[in-house]
């Protein structure tokens, strides 16, 4: 069976971003395919390059990255909820003046579209408030 997974909240709000990456290694264990996770509102903060949580504490930007790596998942980071919150891309952040890039390795940014084209491609849409 073919997932799309949709994370709403950040790492550090609940423990919703914790089970959104076991649902993850736990489907891919069991044989099916997760072909896009879409980072939306505060859930963007998961693609943070420079998160940098005590060492005690789960970094979910280099989990999401490995996770991605290794099994080939698109992750994408919704762009409206990154420019709001200041999160960059090389090419925004130039067009915007500024000398960055905030993304983790793996993931990309791009519109809600790529959310419902993955939609429309899996057989079931979980998300993850």
């Amino acid at each position: 069976m073919k997932f799309t997974l949709q994370i709403d909240s950040s790492p550090t709000a609940g423990q919703s971003g914790y089970y959104a990456y076991r649902f993850a290694c736990e489907l891919i264990k069991a044989g099916h395919q997760v072909i896009r996770i879409f980072f939306y509102r505060e859930g963007i903060y998961h693609g943070y390059r420079y998160s940098t949580p005590p060492d005690d504490e789960l970094n979910f930007s280099r989990l999401w990255s490995a996770l991605s790596q290794a099994h080939s998942i698109d992750l994408v980071i919704c762009v409206s909820a990154a420019q709001r919150r200041g999160l960059l891309h090389p090419d925004e952040a130039q067009r915007q003046g500024k000398l960055d890039n905030d993304l983790a390795e793996g993931f990309r940014i791009s519109g809600l579209g790529q959310m419902i084209e993955a939609s429309l491609l899996a057989d079931r849409l979980i998300v993850f408030p």
